[in-house]
């Protein structure tokens, strides 16, 4: 049995509608707590008490200081304390926030490789963030881009990605080629929609500050003071992605994203994210993070599906370059490319 005191100050947002936040720890730590006004005490396995204590003192600060705790954020902290219990959760549900006044909502990194990945591009003029679906490489990429461009510390952003047939045909969609290749960039108006209001969105689109375009349409060009995202990297050829990484100009940015486990290209061409691995890992100034099923913010099975995915694929690797089929570090870092441990 373990006791402990919380401050009175933000006691209804650590404990959550109808205590849903100590049924959560409860749950997650299988112990049980009683809560008598400020006094909790917490019954179970000695060193889960510990840790659901410690974790239940790190919410209540935050909670003292009006940062609200929702379930996801609770969810998050058992997660992050389960992985690591010594985590500083301050930083992270209260920390490292992306916001600028015209941004619809506050971005905040919901694991530690998001708020290395956020921390790189801060830092570096080019990053790769490398893992499966769900793990918040584009959304949080968009989302740097738009707060520094509002804050001025660019011009403009360019948002990229290839237009690759992933089983559909290009030729059969109707219209023109605009037309034709829009439904390949609309991941990338779905982030930008989500973090900026439509019509100011719209109003920076239509003046050629926000470009969202194929990849084919950056052959030739310099990008100076721009913030350029190449988004599904993996379906990149060898050529295009050293078109697009020596188009970088003075006062750029570079984020590169992509899943080596959800190649489309022809079998005989080898893709260039895992190629870029190999060439430009050693450079100074440029990084690579990588993520894993357990950064996946959607849906709770979208983890389970990864998983489920590499059990099935075994021992399978990839021979667009040799990279293994498993979505994780292990897998997608070849040999002397430094991890995102290891610069952070």
């Amino acid at each position: 049995m373990r006791k402990l005191s919380v401050s009175e100050r933000g006691l209804e947002t650590l404990f959550g509608a109808y205590d849903e936040n100590l049924k959560i720890l409860e749950q997650a730590f299988r112990v049980k707590i009683a809560a008598r006004g400020t006094d909790l005490t917490l019954r179970g396995d000695p060193s889960r008490t510990k840790l659901a204590a410690k974790l239940i003192s790190q919410l209540s600060e935050l909670a003292e200081k009006g940062h609200p705790l929702r379930r996801g954020d609770v969810q998050l902290a058992v997660k992050l304390f389960q992985e690591d219990g010594d985590v500083k959760l301050a930083r992270l549900l209260a920390g490292d926030r992306v916001k600028a006044p015209a941004m619809r909502r506050e971005v905040v990194p919901k694991s530690p490789n998001q708020r290395r990945y956020m921390e790189a591009i801060r830092e570096h003029d080019m990053v790769f963030g490398i893992g499966p679906a769900g793990t918040g490489k584009t959304y949080l990429a968009v989302a740097m881009a738009v707060n520094s461009l509002l804050e001025r510390r660019v011009n403009r952003i360019v948002l990229a990605r290839p237009a690759v047939e992933a089983g559909e045909k290009l030729g059969y969609l109707p219209g023109d080629m605009v037309e034709k290749v829009n439904p390949y960039l609309r991941p990338l108006y779905d982030a930008l929609y989500d973090l900026v209001d439509r019509e100011r969105a719209d109003s920076l689109l239509a003046r050629g500050t926000i470009e969202i375009a194929p990849l084919a349409f950056m052959r030739g060009r310099t990008l100076n003071d721009a913030f350029v995202i190449l988004d599904e990297a993996q379906n990149t050829t060898s050529q295009q992605m050293k078109m697009l990484l020596t188009r970088i100009g003075t006062n750029s940015k570079v984020v590169i994203t992509g899943d080596i486990t959800q190649i489309d290209l022809p079998d005989t061409r080898v893709s260039g994210l895992v190629e870029a691995q190999k060439v430009v890992g050693d450079i100074q100034g440029i990084i690579f993070i990588y993520f894993d099923e357990t950064d996946v913010v959607r849906h709770s099975l979208v983890q389970n599906i990864i998983l489920a995915y590499q059990n099935y694929t075994g021992n399978r690797s990839e021979t667009r370059g040799g990279a293994p089929a498993e979505a994780s570090k292990k897998a997608a870092q070849p040999e002397g490319v430094p991890s995102s441990t290891g610069s952070d």
